[in-house]
């Protein structure tokens, strides 16, 4: 496999799905995961900043924060469209996907809609936005009430995920997903 930092030239469909699998799945959606990748690779580095010296720098930190906000309600959508879509994955892909679907719930609930996963009942709002984990250099999320979800955990699960998709997981593109003949 090519290394994926180096550029292709006039690159054939082949090699773009080589290098970017979930293409044949969805243009648009492929570029939407890069772009989550790449929050989650900003949001590590503000972590590992942010814990490098002798005291937490609050900025490095709150900026990981507000960055896994966005991280988290991102992941989550493009998850959830492919969990919708599966008939286009195989199974097993499928299935881990819609494993990380319910991680990404518990963190999403609580930051996007201030309810407990799964239930209409509100999460406190008078509650920091994320808790410090000092010893680990991590921001655990989600619902203060319950078990909080290690950030640099769900970030290096999803990215396990995407990351190892190849051609052959994908079987089909988002449209035929609709398409209830296919």
């Amino acid at each position: 496999m090519r290394n994926r930092d180096q550029p292709l030239l006039n690159p054939t469909w082949e090699e773009m799905v080589e290098r970017y699998p979930l293409i044949s799945f969805s243009w648009y959606l492929s570029g939407r995961v890069n772009c989550v990748l790449e929050i989650g690779e900003e949001i590590v580095e503000n972590l590992d900043l942010a814990f490098s010296g002798s005291a937490v720098d609050g900025e490095r930190f709150g900026r990981a924060e507000m960055l896994m906000w966005f991280w988290t309600l991102g992941a989550y959508e493009v998850v959830r469209t492919m969990c919708q879509a599966e008939k286009c994955f195989t199974p097993e892909l499928h299935a881990q996907l819609c494993s990380v679907k319910k991680d990404l719930a518990r963190a999403r609930m609580p930051a996007a809609k201030m309810e407990k996963p799964g239930k209409t009942i509100p999460v406190p709002s008078n509650r920091s936005p994320a808790t410090w984990d000092p010893p680990a250099q991590d921001l655990l999320i989600g619902d203060p009430t319950s078990t909080m979800l290690s950030t640099r955990r769900l970030l290096r699960r999803f990215k396990d995920i995407v990351s190892s998709i190849t051609p052959g997981d994908i079987v089909g593109r988002h449209e035929d997903s609709y398409n209830r003949d296919a």
